[in-house]
């Protein structure tokens, strides 16, 4: 999507808004689907979490991908999306036994990362296929909020703690189909993940009638020119070929699974927002702009560094900036970055805004969630409408409260 195309979107629809380039995510899956093409089965399953919107889901769905699922209405707006039960994994972290029924009631794929829910699990119901999520116990992503299979991990059931899950197997003869892992995001080196993926794949000699092994993801990708970003054809590459001889030393084919999120929506997006003032202090040029970490929080919560470019002024003498919001506290997206020159009314364009970005948005001082907008065969298409006061109150009550003469008697 050029300048041009972005500032019209920007004048149909108002700012603050995020656009996601469908082409972008298309061409993602197919060079993930492509790095693996010498195994003999592939699922990708598309880490619903990352970015939720229906029209996203569908469009996944047109290309073959399944969805990875970690709250019950994800699993629902999956099936809304008119995805098969089973193309669907449920993968939670510390919620009811209750929800998990209810996701198995939908015919989805458990995957289960305590021993106490496998156990209780397992007795009630063994019939029902289980995945069993791995904690590998390998450091690995790019922050430590989002580095989830370490030692520490609340995540997976230990690497440690194998003949527990044996036993448990053993004892209420549930039917154990896939194993599982994530390591966390953002993974820079290859061979970290090569060498989680040697310890899953020991993990997997417990269980004989597996059907999958899923890697989980983690890829990733670049924030900045010349940033660094996993090369999945390498990796593809030397997994692929890894894979194909475990499945021939386990004795059949098994299919080989991965969860992305970021890798396929990350770089489709990018988040449009009006410039409402510019504030010069002693020592430092503030460019404010509508919106704050109530709609885009990944700088503020992860340290994240997304490209900021002045879309209304691109050839402007460069100059240094910080960009702000206009929340009530600190909400700093970027301290003296190189920047266009910036006027009030001109519009930023942060890139990089497809993961974990609208999802994570917020009512944070009241304030609207923005629009969301899909480019798709050379046409914006409106994805969901800008909130509006009435969006504000709508689940709230308003109760009568005594009258004027009822305090004052109490007084």
């Amino acid at each position: 999507m050029e300048n041009d195309t972005l500032l019209e979107i920007a004048k149909e629809f108002g700012s603050p808004v995020y656009v996601y380039d469908a082409d972008t995510i298309i061409n993602q899956y197919e060079r993930l689907t492509n790095a693996f093409s010498s195994v003999n089965e592939l699922r990708i399953h598309y880490a619903v979490k990352a970015l939720s919107n229906i029209s996203v889901l569908k469009l996944l769905k047109s290309l073959g991908s399944g969805l990875d699922t970690v709250s019950i209405q994800e699993v629902q707006l999956g099936l809304e999306a008119g995805f098969d039960p089973e193309q669907i994994i449920f993968t939670p972290n510390g919620v009811s036994f209750e929800e998990i029924e209810i996701a198995a009631k939908l015919g989805v794929q458990i995957n289960i990362d305590n021993l106490s829910i496998l156990e209780s699990f397992g007795s009630k119901h063994p019939d029902v296929p289980v995945c069993i999520r791995i904690n590998p116990h390998v450091m690995a992503g790019g922050n430590t909020n989002i580095s989830v299979g370490h030692i520490d991990s609340k995540f997976g059931i230990s690497i440690h703690q194998i003949p527990h899950i044996v036993r448990i197997v053993e004892n209420t003869q549930m039917t154990i189909n896939g194993i599982h892992m994530h390591t966390g995001s953002d993974i820079l080196d290859v061979d970290v993940f090569l060498y989680a993926s040697e310890i899953l794949f020991e993990a997997a000699k417990n269980f004989k009638n597996l059907e999958f092994i899923d890697f989980g993801s983690g890829f990733k990708v670049p924030y900045k020119d010349g940033d660094i970003e996993t090369n999945v054809e390498e990796f593809g590459e030397k997994l692929s070929e890894r894979f194909n001889t475990f499945c021939e030393q386990y004795g059949k084919d098994l299919a080989l699974a991965f969860e992305p999120g970021k890798f396929l929506v990350s770089e489709a997006g990018q988040f449009l927002a009006s410039v409402n003032v510019v504030k010069q202090t002693t020592s430092t040029v503030f460019a404010q702009i509508d919106s704050g970490f109530n709609h885009f929080i990944r700088p503020m919560l992860y340290g994240s560094q997304h490209g900021i470019r002045n879309i209304s002024n691109p050839k402007g003498r460069a100059r240094f900036y910080s960009v702000v919001g206009y929340i009530c506290e600190t909400d700093t997206f970027a301290n003296n970055r190189r920047i266009s020159e910036i006027r009030e009314g001109d519009i930023l364009a942060f890139s990089n805004a497809g993961a974990y970005c609208f999802t994570m948005a917020s009512n944070y001082n009241s304030r609207y969630r923005p629009a969301e907008i899909l480019w798709y065969n050379g046409k914006a298409h409106l994805i969901r409408k800008r909130e509006t006061f009435d969006d504000i109150l709508k689940n709230q009550i308003e109760i009568e409260l005594f009258d004027n003469a009822y305090a004052e008697a109490l007084i």
